[in-house]
Protein backbone atom coordinates (compact mmCIF):
# COMPACT_ATOMS: atom_id res chain seq x y z
CA UNK A 1 0.00 0.00 0.00
CA UNK A 2 1.40 3.68 -0.96
CA UNK A 3 3.72 2.16 -3.44
CA UNK A 4 4.41 2.98 -7.10
CA UNK A 5 4.41 0.23 -9.63
CA UNK A 6 5.51 -0.05 -13.06
CA UNK A 7 4.72 -2.68 -15.73
CA UNK A 8 4.90 -2.89 -19.32
CA UNK A 9 2.89 -4.65 -22.20
CA UNK A 10 4.63 -8.00 -21.99
CA UNK A 11 3.73 -10.71 -21.56
CA UNK A 12 0.23 -9.73 -22.68
CA UNK A 13 -1.41 -10.44 -19.13
CA UNK A 14 0.98 -8.19 -16.85
CA UNK A 15 -0.41 -4.77 -17.08
CA UNK A 16 -3.87 -6.23 -16.54
CA UNK A 17 -2.62 -7.75 -13.67
CA UNK A 18 -0.25 -5.28 -12.38
CA UNK A 19 -3.34 -2.84 -12.69
CA UNK A 20 -6.26 -4.87 -10.60
CA UNK A 21 -3.37 -6.16 -8.17
CA UNK A 22 -2.60 -2.15 -7.40
CA UNK A 23 -5.75 -1.37 -7.47
CA UNK A 24 -6.82 -3.83 -4.61
CA UNK A 25 -3.70 -3.25 -2.54
CA UNK A 26 -4.21 0.74 -2.52
CA UNK A 27 -0.78 1.21 -4.57
CA UNK A 28 -0.19 3.26 -7.88
CA UNK A 29 0.53 1.35 -10.76
CA UNK A 30 2.03 2.97 -14.13
CA UNK A 31 2.26 1.52 -17.71
CA UNK A 32 5.18 1.67 -20.17
CA UNK A 33 3.15 1.10 -23.59
CA UNK A 34 5.25 -0.53 -25.73
CA UNK A 35 2.51 -2.27 -28.21
CA UNK A 36 -0.84 -1.35 -27.64
CA UNK A 37 -2.98 -4.38 -28.06
CA UNK A 38 -5.58 -5.32 -29.87
CA UNK A 39 -4.91 -2.16 -31.85
CA UNK A 40 -1.59 -3.19 -33.70
CA UNK A 41 -3.32 -6.85 -34.42
CA UNK A 42 -6.06 -5.17 -36.63
CA UNK A 43 -3.24 -2.63 -37.75
CA UNK A 44 -1.52 -5.74 -38.91
CA UNK A 45 -4.94 -7.33 -40.75
CA UNK A 46 -4.66 -10.20 -37.82
CA UNK A 47 -7.76 -9.01 -36.26
CA UNK A 48 -10.99 -7.53 -37.21
CA UNK A 49 -12.27 -4.03 -35.83
CA UNK A 50 -15.42 -5.36 -34.58
CA UNK A 51 -14.88 -9.20 -33.92
CA UNK A 52 -15.62 -10.47 -30.58
CA UNK A 53 -11.90 -10.93 -29.42
CA UNK A 54 -11.30 -7.10 -30.58
CA UNK A 55 -13.57 -5.96 -28.74
CA UNK A 56 -13.30 -7.82 -25.54
CA UNK A 57 -9.57 -6.84 -25.22
CA UNK A 58 -10.86 -3.12 -26.22
CA UNK A 59 -13.50 -3.77 -22.79
CA UNK A 60 -10.11 -5.26 -21.00
CA UNK A 61 -8.18 -2.15 -22.02
CA UNK A 62 -10.65 0.34 -20.59
CA UNK A 63 -11.07 -0.97 -17.38
CA UNK A 64 -7.21 -1.65 -16.81
CA UNK A 65 -6.75 2.25 -18.06
CA UNK A 66 -9.13 3.49 -15.43
CA UNK A 67 -7.28 1.63 -12.54
CA UNK A 68 -3.86 2.68 -13.76
CA UNK A 69 -2.76 6.11 -12.51
CA UNK A 70 -0.41 6.96 -15.67
CA UNK A 71 0.48 5.62 -18.74
CA UNK A 72 3.70 5.92 -20.41
CA UNK A 73 4.26 6.73 -24.05
CA UNK A 74 7.02 6.29 -25.96
CA UNK A 75 5.94 8.16 -29.21
CA UNK A 76 4.01 10.75 -29.11
CA UNK A 77 1.45 9.38 -31.65
CA UNK A 78 0.77 6.70 -29.27
CA UNK A 79 -1.60 9.84 -27.58
CA UNK A 80 -4.69 9.33 -30.17
CA UNK A 81 -5.23 5.62 -29.88
CA UNK A 82 -5.04 5.66 -26.35
CA UNK A 83 -7.70 8.32 -26.14
CA UNK A 84 -9.85 6.24 -28.21
CA UNK A 85 -10.80 4.36 -24.59
CA UNK A 86 -13.23 5.08 -22.13
CA UNK A 87 -10.77 4.82 -19.85
CA UNK A 88 -8.31 6.84 -20.41
CA UNK A 89 -7.89 10.63 -20.16
CA UNK A 90 -5.26 13.02 -21.11
CA UNK A 91 -3.89 13.97 -17.84
CA UNK A 92 -2.78 10.37 -16.96
CA UNK A 93 -0.47 10.22 -20.25
CA UNK A 94 3.48 10.88 -20.28
CA UNK A 95 5.42 10.79 -23.30
CA UNK A 96 8.78 9.52 -21.91
CA UNK A 97 10.76 8.67 -25.19
CA UNK A 98 13.01 5.80 -25.50
CA UNK A 99 17.12 6.13 -25.43
CA UNK A 100 20.38 5.30 -27.53
CA UNK A 101 22.56 2.95 -25.57
CA UNK A 102 25.87 3.38 -28.23
CA UNK A 103 27.36 6.67 -27.42
CA UNK A 104 26.48 9.44 -29.92
CA UNK A 105 29.18 10.18 -32.15
CA UNK A 106 30.20 10.22 -35.60
CA UNK A 107 31.40 7.02 -36.99
CA UNK A 108 32.96 6.47 -40.78
CA UNK A 109 32.32 4.33 -43.05
CA UNK A 110 35.58 2.71 -43.29
CA UNK A 111 36.38 -0.12 -46.08
CA UNK A 112 37.84 -2.16 -43.14
CA UNK A 113 34.88 -2.87 -41.65
CA UNK A 114 34.61 -6.46 -41.01
CA UNK A 115 30.84 -6.13 -42.23
CA UNK A 116 31.66 -4.23 -45.53
CA UNK A 117 34.78 -6.34 -46.70
CA UNK A 118 32.56 -8.91 -49.00
CA UNK A 119 30.55 -6.25 -50.50
CA UNK A 120 32.02 -4.26 -53.53
CA UNK A 121 29.19 -1.08 -53.45
CA UNK A 122 30.28 2.20 -52.26
CA UNK A 123 27.01 2.46 -51.02
CA UNK A 124 25.85 -0.03 -48.27
CA UNK A 125 21.60 -0.17 -47.27
CA UNK A 126 20.93 -1.68 -43.66
CA UNK A 127 17.92 -3.45 -42.47
CA UNK A 128 18.76 -4.92 -38.98
CA UNK A 129 16.42 -6.30 -35.49
CA UNK A 130 13.20 -7.68 -35.51
CA UNK A 131 10.61 -7.73 -38.12
CA UNK A 132 7.00 -8.44 -36.76
CA UNK A 133 3.62 -8.53 -37.60
CA UNK A 134 3.81 -4.50 -38.23
CA UNK A 135 6.87 -4.67 -39.97
CA UNK A 136 6.75 -4.96 -44.29
CA UNK A 137 9.55 -7.14 -45.03
CA UNK A 138 8.10 -7.44 -49.04
CA UNK A 139 8.61 -3.43 -49.67
CA UNK A 140 12.55 -3.81 -48.82
CA UNK A 141 13.08 -6.77 -51.34
CA UNK A 142 10.81 -4.90 -53.74
CA UNK A 143 12.93 -1.81 -53.46
CA UNK A 144 16.30 -3.74 -53.80
CA UNK A 145 14.49 -6.01 -56.99
CA UNK A 146 13.85 -2.27 -58.82
CA UNK A 147 17.99 -1.02 -57.17
CA UNK A 148 19.15 -4.45 -58.71
CA UNK A 149 20.72 -2.96 -62.33
CA UNK A 150 22.81 -0.09 -60.04
CA UNK A 151 25.88 -2.36 -58.83
CA UNK A 152 26.83 0.99 -56.42
CA UNK A 153 24.22 -0.01 -54.21
CA UNK A 154 23.79 -3.60 -51.87
CA UNK A 155 21.83 -4.12 -49.20
CA UNK A 156 23.03 -5.88 -46.10
CA UNK A 157 20.48 -7.84 -44.43
CA UNK A 158 20.72 -9.14 -40.48
CA UNK A 159 17.59 -10.05 -38.21
CA UNK A 160 14.94 -12.31 -37.05
CA UNK A 161 11.51 -13.07 -36.91
CA UNK A 162 8.32 -13.60 -39.47
CA UNK A 163 9.37 -10.66 -41.62
CA UNK A 164 13.51 -12.50 -42.08
CA UNK A 165 11.91 -15.41 -42.59
CA UNK A 166 10.08 -14.07 -45.64
CA UNK A 167 12.75 -11.87 -46.81
CA UNK A 168 14.82 -15.00 -47.01
CA UNK A 169 11.95 -17.06 -48.78
CA UNK A 170 11.87 -14.41 -51.22
CA UNK A 171 15.56 -14.14 -52.03
CA UNK A 172 15.76 -17.63 -52.21
CA UNK A 173 13.22 -17.55 -55.14
CA UNK A 174 14.90 -14.56 -56.80
CA UNK A 175 18.48 -14.68 -55.92
CA UNK A 176 18.79 -10.93 -56.43
CA UNK A 177 22.61 -10.21 -56.64
CA UNK A 178 22.49 -7.08 -54.17
CA UNK A 179 21.27 -8.07 -51.19
CA UNK A 180 23.19 -10.03 -48.50
CA UNK A 181 22.02 -11.77 -45.46
CA UNK A 182 23.78 -12.20 -42.13
CA UNK A 183 23.14 -14.03 -38.93
CA UNK A 184 21.96 -11.89 -35.90
CA UNK A 185 24.53 -9.67 -35.26
CA UNK A 186 25.81 -10.40 -31.06
CA UNK A 187 25.79 -7.07 -29.05
CA UNK A 188 29.20 -6.43 -28.73
CA UNK A 189 29.13 -6.01 -32.29
CA UNK A 190 26.56 -3.92 -33.06
CA UNK A 191 28.47 -0.42 -32.94
CA UNK A 192 30.74 -2.06 -36.32
CA UNK A 193 27.81 -3.40 -38.00
CA UNK A 194 25.14 -0.39 -37.79
CA UNK A 195 28.49 1.97 -38.98
CA UNK A 196 28.80 -0.88 -41.74
CA UNK A 197 26.34 0.74 -43.38
CA UNK A 198 25.76 4.01 -45.55
CA UNK A 199 21.68 4.50 -44.67
CA UNK A 200 19.22 2.22 -42.96
CA UNK A 201 15.49 1.58 -43.25
CA UNK A 202 12.79 0.88 -40.93
CA UNK A 203 10.07 -0.36 -42.92
CA UNK A 204 6.26 -0.12 -41.27
CA UNK A 205 3.20 -1.13 -42.77
CA UNK A 206 0.09 0.95 -42.97
CA UNK A 207 -1.70 2.49 -40.24
CA UNK A 208 0.83 1.60 -37.46
CA UNK A 209 1.38 4.85 -36.27
CA UNK A 210 0.46 4.86 -32.64
CA UNK A 211 1.09 1.59 -32.10
CA UNK A 212 4.19 0.63 -32.18
CA UNK A 213 8.00 2.84 -32.07
CA UNK A 214 11.01 1.20 -33.16
CA UNK A 215 13.52 2.02 -30.45
CA UNK A 216 16.38 0.82 -32.72
CA UNK A 217 16.29 4.12 -34.79
CA UNK A 218 17.92 6.09 -32.11
CA UNK A 219 21.33 3.96 -32.37
CA UNK A 220 20.80 4.47 -35.79
CA UNK A 221 21.25 8.00 -35.04
CA UNK A 222 24.14 7.81 -32.59
CA UNK A 223 26.66 6.43 -35.04
CA UNK A 224 25.18 9.07 -37.18
CA UNK A 225 23.78 7.35 -40.12
CA UNK A 226 19.96 8.46 -42.11
CA UNK A 227 17.45 6.23 -42.61
CA UNK A 228 14.42 5.78 -44.90
CA UNK A 229 11.28 5.27 -42.91
CA UNK A 230 7.84 3.37 -44.26
CA UNK A 231 5.45 5.11 -42.09
CA UNK A 232 2.33 7.21 -41.81
CA UNK A 233 3.78 10.88 -41.22
CA UNK A 234 2.57 11.56 -37.94
CA UNK A 235 4.37 8.14 -36.43
CA UNK A 236 7.06 9.06 -33.55
CA UNK A 237 10.34 8.30 -35.68
CA UNK A 238 8.87 9.90 -38.63
CA UNK A 239 8.27 13.19 -36.58
CA UNK A 240 11.48 13.34 -35.36
CA UNK A 241 13.17 12.34 -38.91
CA UNK A 242 11.04 15.49 -40.46
CA UNK A 243 11.85 18.04 -37.30
CA UNK A 244 15.80 17.36 -37.76
CA UNK A 245 16.51 16.35 -40.96
CA UNK A 246 17.32 12.96 -40.59
CA UNK A 247 16.74 10.78 -43.77
CA UNK A 248 13.42 10.38 -45.83
CA UNK A 249 9.78 9.32 -44.76
CA UNK A 250 8.12 6.91 -47.61
CA UNK A 251 4.46 5.71 -47.45
CA UNK A 252 3.90 2.00 -46.90
CA UNK A 253 3.03 0.01 -49.37
CA UNK A 254 5.52 2.19 -51.82
CA UNK A 255 8.24 0.45 -53.03
CA UNK A 256 9.17 2.37 -55.79
CA UNK A 257 9.33 5.61 -53.42
CA UNK A 258 11.67 3.96 -51.02
CA UNK A 259 13.65 3.09 -54.18
CA UNK A 260 13.97 6.47 -55.06
CA UNK A 261 14.69 7.45 -51.22
CA UNK A 262 17.47 5.23 -51.41
CA UNK A 263 18.70 6.74 -54.65
CA UNK A 264 18.61 10.54 -53.22
CA UNK A 265 20.14 9.09 -49.85
CA UNK A 266 23.50 7.80 -52.33
CA UNK A 267 23.99 11.25 -53.74
CA UNK A 268 23.00 12.97 -50.76
CA UNK A 269 25.66 15.20 -47.98
CA UNK A 270 26.68 12.47 -45.72
CA UNK A 271 28.92 14.57 -43.39
CA UNK A 272 26.05 17.23 -42.88
CA UNK A 273 23.11 14.32 -41.89
CA UNK A 274 25.70 12.64 -40.03
CA UNK A 275 26.35 15.09 -38.27
CA UNK A 276 22.44 15.92 -37.55
CA UNK A 277 22.01 12.94 -36.67
CA UNK A 278 24.37 12.30 -33.72
CA UNK A 279 23.14 15.93 -32.65
CA UNK A 280 19.51 14.66 -32.74
CA UNK A 281 20.87 11.42 -30.69
CA UNK A 282 22.35 13.33 -28.11
CA UNK A 283 18.54 14.04 -27.01
CA UNK A 284 17.30 10.82 -26.12
CA UNK A 285 19.67 10.20 -23.46
CA UNK A 286 19.43 7.03 -20.66
CA UNK A 287 20.42 9.67 -17.85
CA UNK A 288 17.48 12.05 -19.62
CA UNK A 289 14.79 9.37 -19.62
CA UNK A 290 15.92 8.13 -15.95
CA UNK A 291 15.17 11.60 -14.28
CA UNK A 292 11.81 11.53 -16.05
CA UNK A 293 10.65 8.13 -15.10
CA UNK A 294 11.77 8.96 -11.36
CA UNK A 295 9.79 12.07 -11.55
CA UNK A 296 6.67 10.86 -12.65
CA UNK A 297 7.29 8.26 -9.55
CA UNK A 298 7.89 11.09 -6.96
CA UNK A 299 4.96 12.80 -8.25
CA UNK A 300 2.61 9.57 -8.05
CA UNK A 301 4.05 9.12 -3.93
CA UNK A 302 3.67 12.86 -2.89
CA UNK A 303 0.64 14.15 -5.48
CA UNK A 304 -2.70 12.84 -3.00
CA UNK A 305 -4.88 14.39 -6.24
CA UNK A 306 -3.09 12.98 -9.00
CA UNK A 307 -2.53 9.13 -7.70
CA UNK A 308 -6.11 9.34 -6.77
CA UNK A 309 -7.89 10.18 -9.80
CA UNK A 310 -9.23 7.29 -12.18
Amino acid sequence: RGDVVLTVTAPFMLPYAVAAAARLKGARSALIMHDLFPDVLVMAGLLKPGSIVTMTMRAANSLMFRALNAVITIGRDAERPLLSYSGMTRNKIRFIPNWATLVAAPRPVAADNPFRKALSADFVVGLSGNLGFTHDPEIVFEAARLLRAEPGIHFLLSGWGIGFERLKQLQAEANLPNVSFLGRVEDGELEAFLAAANLWIIPYRKDVAGGSVPSRFYNLLAVGRPVVLVSEPEAEAALTVVENGLGWVVTPGRADQLAEAIRAASRSDAVAMAERAVKAAAKFDRVTAMNAYAGLIDELLRNTELAERR
